[in-house]
């Protein structure tokens, strides 16, 4: 049994700090996460996407972020348990609780904190003709984990929240040509990001594509075209591409 002053489930960048405000009160920390590394979401991810709101940094990476917060908590000596899910929860007498994971571990702490963010996300795959034809290294992917890979190539991003208006930024100045997709007019991401990819459209840096929706993708073996339809009209415009980004994810 693991014996700890507190319990962290989630591995994210909230429960890594949990660990250093929890040291300067002398309190033990173990944290249990159902991914392989911390960093949750931002390790698993978008490792290396620029993240800009954080206090004190301008621009920060994801992964940046979390190596920082892992190197501010070592003096703590926290202690992890990962890859494994919390599966039970019990009260014991006035002051313990006991989790148990689905590998059996068992954890014995005095406080639980849950730091689990949004959960576990997953992609959620539109309907999209001949789609899963093209995923596992074919040009369709969900994250974007080395944007190097994309240097020169022609990309296409589906999506109108902050990852996909992020990578879009970023990626302006990596790839030959990128194309943005999004199915509404307007963006549920940040209104300064939501500027400058405005004026990256205007500027004729990017391709803007809204209130349509893709329709299908092809290409002989990897992926070479993705089609959209537009909303109002319902015509069809195909755009080349190497690669096809989808940020839609659901907990």
């Amino acid at each position: 049994m693991i014996s700890t002053d507190i319990a962290i489930i989630g591995a994210g960048p909230v429960g890594l700090f949990a660990i250093f405000e929890a040291g300067l009160l002398k309190m033990r920390c173990h944290l249990i996460d159902y991914l392989p590394q911390v960093g949750g979401q931002l390790s698993e991810i978008y490792p290396k996407k620029p993240i800009y709101d954080i206090p004190g940094y301008p621009t920060v990476l994801a992964q940046e972020l979390i190596d920082n917060l892992v190197e501010q908590a070592k003096p703590f000596h926290p202690g992890y348990t990962l890859g494994e899910r919390i599966e039970g929860l019990e009260k014991r007498g006035e002051a313990d609780f006991v989790l148990t994971t689905n590998m059996g571990t068992i954890i014995e702490a005095k406080v639980v904190v849950i730091a689990g963010g949004l959960g576990c996300f997953e992609p959620r795959k539109p309907a999209v003709a001949g789609l899963e034809q093209f995923e596992n290294g074919r040009g369709v992917n969900y994250m974007i984990l080395d944007p190097e890979k994309y240097r020169g190539q022609k990309m296409v991003i589906a999506g109108g929240g902050d990852s996909a208006l992020d990578w879009t930024i970023f990626l302006a100045d990596i790839v030959s040509e990128l194309t943005l997709v999004h199915r509404s007019e307007s963006f549920r991401g940040a209104p300064d990001s939501v500027n400058k990819v405005m004026e990256l459209a205007e500027s004729g840096k990017i391709n803007l594509v809204l209130n349509s929706n893709l329709n299908s993708v092809s290409g002989n073996g990897k992926l070479e075209a993705v089609e959209v339809i537009h909303n109002r009209t319902m015509e069809a415009t195909t755009y080349e591409a190497d690669h096809l980004i989808l940020f839609w994810f659901e907990p």
